[in-house]
């Protein structure tokens, strides 16, 4: 149960990470995604991210 919630954590962090370069307009990957430079989505991935690194954080516990 546990590996699964560190591959959890981590695949939320990654994506939460990608989310907030795109929100942001950093990451214009893929050309075609409704998120870049929309601010909204940098929030969302903030939270997202923070949600992983605590998944992460209570793993190693």
């Amino acid at each position: 149960m546990r590996r699964w919630f560190l591959i959890a954590g981590i695949l939320a962090l990654a994506i939460g990470l990608l989310w907030i370069g795109q929100g942001t307009g950093v990451i214009a990957w893929p050309a075609s995604s409704f998120m870049i430079s929309q601010i909204q989505w940098a929030w969302y991935g903030a939270a997202l991210a923070a949600l992983g690194l605590i998944l992460i954080w209570q793993n190693r516990r």
